[in-house]
């Protein structure tokens, strides 16, 4: 396929070209991949710049999205390719091949630097979703972070950098700069930038930007940082949120408030019980949605209010594909024995869905939430079951809103009232403005880049 780039793809990959060291942030559907691969093509084959790629990505992306990518572009062809994905033999076989770029899931990457035995020796990282390296304890980050010297130039890739807010921020430009702009400590950029906010005498469970530090921290990233969002460059079709309510009776709901309230209950004689809060949000969670799971993982059924919702909302869609994105995999058996559901988990999986051969799926926003291009097949999205994640949240939606759908996009969330849900829908929106404050402070400005 011919590559007519717009504007902003033009400029992106210009930024990427002249910036050894890249934030992109670009909103999903803006077209992050092949933007970048065009750079790699230019900086391997034209400039001779750089000699060998390492691109970092969520499994099904790695596994799908970029080879896919490469193919598909006529400007692509001569840029070679392997996916170190699967087994480890696999693995090896991909990365012991000569190719110019090596895709590999972030799952692998602490196996690729400190247990395979094979040099690290990329001089350009690509890293795909940048926000799953936020986290400054996880292996992966420590495990990039050793290797991180030896790279000439970095790339990193996502359109929610901030989703759980600005604290996100640091581990993802330690990867990026070696701290130059953050700090090469995280209790540095605490202190820095941030004060308490919830505690328990000494015990600190979170932390708010100090007045003016959003605007101090935006200015220290802002030369290698760029941001782009879909609603100014690109003419996407209408996306219409809705919210469904769903109502409990006495019965189900007393459950409901005595498991909220005690931290344990009875249903059908099995034992329910949260050890604490995060246990208990997340059976909550569950119990909203009509099951929540015991202590040895069967499932006790309470209310059947979703399905039956459910049910309205696909007759409502008159036989249009419905994509329906649920969390717990009761809720998936649920789903399954209700209705003729295909959950999407493989290559093929999605190519049918495409290909219009799905009429309803389901999707767990974890696995399916990023990279995954879904438009062609349907534009109605139904969560089933929310989650606290923004990331997760806006990618999974963004698996329909996005360049090259051709209808109007209908997000219906349904929302069991006086629940957690209604909590989450909140939390959502208040995360959504702390990181559209982040994208608006480093947006890129065309004009000036001409």
């Amino acid at each position: 396929m011919r590559y007519e780039p717009h504007d902003y793809q033009k400029y992106a990959t210009d930024f990427i070209l002249t910036h050894p060291i890249a934030a992109v942030f670009l909103e999903m559907g803006l077209g992050k991949s092949v933007i970048t691969l065009t750079a790699l093509f230019d900086l391997i084959l034209d400039q001779f710049l750089i000699r060998k790629v390492l691109v970092i990505a969520p499994l099904r992306v790695a596994r799908d999205t970029w080879p896919s990518e490469i193919r598909k572009w006529d400007h692509l062809s001569g840029l070679t390719y392997s996916v170190a994905v699967g087994n480890e033999s696999e693995r090896r076989t991909a990365l012991m091949r000569t190719v110019d770029v090596y895709i590999i899931n972030r799952e692998n990457v602490d196996w690729l630097i400190t247990k395979s035995g094979i040099p690290f020796d990329f001089d350009m990282v690509v890293i795909d979703e940048l926000s799953s390296f936020k986290s400054h304890q996880a292996k992966r980050f420590k495990s990039l972070l050793k290797a991180r010297p030896s790279v000439k130039r970095i790339v990193g890739l996502t359109g929610t950098p901030s989703s759980n807010g600005l604290m996100d921020l640091w581990a993802e430009f330690r990867l990026l700069d070696l701290g130059q702009r953050l700090g090469r400590y995280i209790s540095h950029y605490r202190a820095a930038y941030f004060m308490p906010d919830k505690r328990n005498a000494e015990v600190i469970f979170s932390y708010k930007p100090l007045p003016g530090a959003e605007d101090a921290i935006y200015q220290r990233i802002s030369d290698v940082t760029i941001s782009m969002k879909s609603c100014d460059y690109l003419k996407l079709p209408e996306c219409v949120t809705n919210e469904v309510p769903v109502v409990m009776n006495d019965k189900e709901m007393a459950v409901y408030d005595r498991f909220r309230e005690d931290m344990v209950t009875k249903i059908k004689d099995k034992e329910i019980d949260a050890a604490n809060a995060a246990v208990l949000s997340g059976k909550l969670l569950q119990m909203a949605n009509g099951a929540v799971y015991d202590e040895e993982k069967v499932s006790c059924h309470i209310h059947d209010r979703k399905l039956d919702a459910l049910e309205d909302l696909i007759e409502g869609a008159n036989g249009k594909p419905v994509l329906i994105a649920c969390w717990y995999q009761h809720d998936a058996e649920r789903i399954r024995a209700r209705f003729p559901v295909r959950e999407i988990k493989t290559s093929q999986d999605i190519e049918d869905w495409n290909a219009g051969k799905i009429s309803a799926a389901i999707i767990h926003p974890a696995s399916a939430g990023h990279g995954l291009n879904l438009q062609a097949g349907g534009s109605t999205l139904i969560w089933f079951g929310l989650t606290w994640s923004l990331e997760l949240y806006q990618q999974t939606n963004a698996r329909l809103h996005r360049q090259g759908q051709k209808d109007t996009v209908i997000i219906h969330h349904i929302i069991a009232k006086d629940t957690i849900d209604e909590d989450v829908m909140k939390t959502l929106r208040k995360k959504e403005k702390t990181q559209d404050a982040l994208i608006n402070a480093v947006r890129a400005n065309l004009e000036v880049g001409r």
